[in-house]
């Protein structure tokens, strides 16, 4: 799926990808990138043990402090370069949200069927901003299934946004979140704008 940089030829997009704690959110961007992401990962202590659970992610050793920043150009189906800007996810680094988003175009929320609650502020979030958003579930090995119905439920959120299983360490399948996310929001878009014209 990746092609090589044609900027001047490209519409160039911010998106965000966010979620909760150990969702894969650093992982997704480094698998899809073209160029070496941007990282601010630190090493987890026992100091943040208190504020930082790692129920259910006991093996995560790493936590992105500030965001993660990845860029990715496709030639189709359209000529695009996205900007990826990836959050935080402790409720610590919640306020940062805000500047991250900030002139996107949508949003990623990444989920993990093991704990699907951390990730229901980010959808939050993003809906209370009326900004188009995907829900993309990275499917660890040895999750619990969940169909996708059910998780629409949990996350309460309208029919019409996207639900979709992933997996955040493959570059296809990120791609295809990606392009999902897109059409998702330039239909959103597209039909805010006849609203505006009625």
């Amino acid at each position: 799926m990746k092609q090589s940089p044609q900027l001047a030829e490209r519409t160039t997009v911010k998106l965000v990808i966010a979620g909760g704690f150990g969702v894969g959110k650093t992982t997704a961007i480094g698998s899809i990138s073209d160029i070496a992401p941007l990282r601010t990962e630190e090493r987890l202590t026992t100091q943040s043990a208190a504020t930082d659970s790692l129920h259910g992610i006991e093996e995560k050793t790493t936590t992105t402090v500030a965001f993660d920043f990845g860029r990715v150009g496709w030639d189709v189906p359209e000529p695009l370069e996205l900007y990826l800007f990836g959050t935080p996810g402790q409720p610590r680094f919640w306020s940062f949200w805000h500047t991250l988003a900030e002139g996107a175009f949508g949003a990623v929320v990444l989920a993990d069927t093991r704990r699907l609650a951390s990730s229901f502020p980010a959808a939050d979030f993003f809906e209370q901003l009326g900004m188009p958003f995907v829900i993309a579930i990275n499917q660890f090995p040895g999750a619990a299934p969940r169909s996708l119905n059910e998780i629409r439920e949990a996350f309460d959120v309208d029919a019409e946004v996207p639900l979709m299983f992933c997996d955040a360490r493959n570059a296809d399948s990120m791609a295809s979140v990606l392009l999902t996310l897109v059409q998702h929001a330039v239909e959103s878009a597209s039909a805010n704008s006849a609203l505006l014209d009625a």
